[in-house]
C-alpha cells in the first residue's frame, strides 16, 4: 500500500484524467513516485535563485507563488490550493533558478515528487509525458488569461473574474495578497468587497 490515505491516491488520479486517461501500468509508476509531505503556515518551499526539486500536489492548504522587485515590493502570481499541482514549474522542468519564491499560506499537505524521479518517468513513459505536457498547457493558457484581464482589464473587472472564476479564494487566502494578485491597492480592495455583490 502507497503512504498516504487512499483519498489522496484518489484526488491525484481524478486530477490526472482532467488531462490526459493513463493506463493501468502507467497510473502505478506514476503513483509510485509521490511520497506525503507537510508543511506548516508561512514556509517558504522554494526560494528566488533556488532550483526547483519538487512537484507537489496539494491535498490541504494554500499557497502562493510570489516575484520580489528591487524596491522590495512583492508581486503575487499565483496560488493554488486542493486539488491542483503545485511548486515552480519552469524553474522545475528548466532546471533553472527560480525567479521566485513559493510558500505556504496555511498549513499544507502534499504529495510531492523530485524532478529526478519525473523526469525519468516522463522519458520511460509516453502516456505521462504527454499527461504532464497537457498539464502544463492548460496552465499556461491560464496565464495567458491573466495577463489579458491585468493589462486590459479594469480593477473592477478583474475583481468580478476572480470571484466567477475562484469564490472560495476569498475565504481562503488574506485579502492583502488578493489585492497584490489583482494588482490593486488594499483599500480598493476592501471598496470592491463593499460594493459588488457575491
Amino acid at each position: 500500500m502507497l503512504p498516504g490515505s487512499s483519498s489522496d491516491w484518489a484526488h491525484l488520479q481524478t486530477t490526472v484524467r482532467q488531462f490526459a486517461p493513463l493506463t493501468e501500468t502507467e497510473w502505478a509508476d506514476f503513483a509510485d513516485i509521490w511520497q506525503p509531505f507537510e508543511a506548516p503556515r508561512k514556509a517558504v518551499l522554494t526560494a528566488e535563485g533556488d532550483v526547483e526539486k519538487y512537484i507537489y500536489f496539494v491535498l490541504d492548504g494554500v499557497q502562493r507563488a510570489y516575484a520580489v522587485g528591487e524596491d522590495g515590493r512583492e508581486s503575487t502570481l499565483v496560488f493554488t490550493y486542493p486539488y491542483s499541482f503545485s511548486g515552480v514549474a519552469d524553474s522545475l522542468l528548466l532546471q533553472q533558478p527560480s525567479r521566485y519564491f513559493f510558500e505556504t499560506l496555511t498549513p499544507s499537505r502534499f504529495l510531492r515528487s523530485t524532478f529526478r524521479q519525473l523526469d525519468a518517468l516522463m522519458l520511460r513513459q509516453h502516456g505521462i509525458e504527454r499527461m504532464i505536457r497537457l498539464a502544463v498547457s492548460h496552465t499556461l493558457a491560464g496565464v495567458l488569461v491573466r495577463q489579458i484581464e491585468l493589462q486590459s482589464l479594469s480593477a473592477e473587472q478583474r475583481f468580478r473574474k476572480l470571484l466567477a472564476r475562484s469564490p472560495h479564494l476569498l475565504q481562503l487566502v488574506p485579502h492583502k495578497y488578493l489585492a497584490n494578485y489583482l494588482g490593486m491597492d488594499p483599500t480598493n480592495f476592501s471598496k470592491l468587497m463593499g460594493t459588488v455583490r457575491i
